[in-house]
C-alpha cells in the first residue's frame, strides 16, 4: 500500500507519526511545505522539513513541537553578544548542525530533494520526505508596518516568530511559486498512491502553498486514490498555529465546514473525497463524505486512531 500525505510543520509531523503507526507495512511519502524556508545568518533553514524529520526520527523537542530535544543556545547568545541581526530568530546549537550541512550541500549544487534525503539518512524517519519543490519558494505576508504605518511585505517567519502573528495580515504572497516545479518524485507519488491524506496543517500557508506549485494540484486530482483531509479547526478554533489569522484573509470561515468547502469536492473540481471533522462540528461539504471522529492528537494512541480513521475514509 502506498500512502501520500501533504504536510506542514508540527501538526503534519505528528499526524505522520500516527500514519506510520497505523500502517507500519505501507510505503509512506510525505510531500512537505517549503514556503516557510528562510535564510538566516547565511544558513538555509527549512522549518517544516526539519520538524517532520526530527519528529519521525525521535529528535524533536516534544514540548515545543519544533527544534531538537536537549537543545542549548550558546551560539544564539554569542550572536546576540555581537548584536547580529536578526535577533528574534534563534538557532539552537544542535539544530545548527542540520542547517550547516544543508547549506554546504546546497552551495555545492545539490538540489533540496537530494539534501533532504541525505539528512534523513541519519534520522531514518520511516517515510520518504519530499520537498514540494527544489525551487526556492518563500511565503511573505502583507502587513501594515508598525513604524511607518504603510503597507509592506515581510517574510512569514518574521510575521510569525518576531510578531507572533500579531500584525493584521492583508495578504499572503508565495514568492517563486509561479515558476516552481514539483520536486522529484512528487507527481509519481500521487500516481502510485492508494490513499492521499491532507494533514491537519494550515490550509493557507502549508497545504495551500504546496498546492500552489504548478502541477501538484493536477497530480493530486488525477490520482486514482481517494483523498481524505483532516480539519485543522476544532470547535471553531485552531488546534495549533495561526490558521485563524490566515483563513479570513482568503474569505474562508474559521470552521471545519469553512475549510472543507475551501478544499471542495473532487467531483466538483476540488480536492476532497472525504473530510474528517471533530464530533459536534457538524460540517456540511457538498459532494464530500464528512465523518466526525476525535481529532485531538493528545497521545500516541489517539494520533494512531485518527490516522486509521483517515485511512478508512480514504478507502484503505
Amino acid at each position: 500500500m502506498e500512502i501520500v500525505v501533504l504536510a506542514g510543520g508540527t501538526g503534519g509531523a505528528r499526524f505522520l507519526r500516527g500514519v506510520r503507526a497505523a500502517a507500519p507495512e505501507a510505503g509512506i511519502t510525505a510531500v512537505v511545505n517549503t514556503g516557510d524556508d528562510v535564510t538566516m545568518h547565511g544558513l538555509r533553514i527549512c522549518p517544516d522539513l526539519d520538524t517532520v524529520m526530527y519528529t519521525l526520527g525521535g529528535g524533536i523537542d516534544e514540548e515545543r513541537g519544533w527544534g531538537r530535544t536537549g537543545e542549548s543556545w550558546t551560539v544564539k547568545e554569542e550572536l546576540a553578544g555581537y548584536g547580529a541581526d536578526p535577533d528574534w530568530f534563534g538557532l539552537g546549537d544542535r539544530d545548527l548542525a542540520t542547517h550547516l550541512v544543508r547549506t554546504r550541500m546546497l552551495d555545492a549544487g545539490y538540489p533540496l530533494s537530494a539534501v533532504t534525503a541525505a539528512l534523513a539518512d541519519r534520522w531514518q524517519p520511516g517515510v520518504t520526505l519530499l520537498p514540494m519543490s527544489d525551487q526556492r519558494v518563500e511565503t511573505h505576508v502583507v502587513v501594515t508596518d508598525p513604524d511607518s504605518g504603510g503597507r509592506r511585505a515581510i517574510h512569514f517567519q518574521e510575521w510569525w516568530v518576531r510578531y507572533g502573528a500579531g500584525l493584521e495580515p492583508a495578504g499572503f504572497v508565495q514568492i517563486g511559486v509561479d515558476t516552481a516545479r514539483p520536486g522529484p518524485g512528487v507527481v509519481e507519488a500521487f500516481t502510485a498512491a492508494d490513499a492521499v491524506l491532507l494533514a491537519p496543517s494550515n490550509p493557507v500557508v502549508s497545504i495551500g502553498t504546496i498546492l500552489g506549485v504548478a502541477g501538484v494540484r493536477e497530480a493530486l486530482t488525477a490520482s486514482p486514490a481517494r483523498v481524505a483531509g483532516v480539519s485543522p479547526i476544532v470547535g471553531g478554533s485552531v488546534v495549533r498555529g495561526m490558521a485563524d489569522r490566515c483563513l479570513p484573509v482568503l474569505g474562508i470561515e474559521v470552521s471545519a465546514e469553512g475549510v472543507g468547502r475551501h478544499y471542495g469536492a473532487r467531483s466538483d473540481g476540488g480536492l476532497l473525497d472525504a473530510w474528517l471533522v471533530a464530533p459536534g462540528d457538524g460540517a456540511t461539504v457538498p459532494g464530500v463524505d464528512v465523518r466526525e471522529v476525535p481529532l485531538m492528537m493528545s497521545s500516541p494512541e489517539a494520533t494512531t486512531a485518527l490516522a486509521r480513521a483517515a485511512l478508512d475514509a480514504a478507502g484503505v
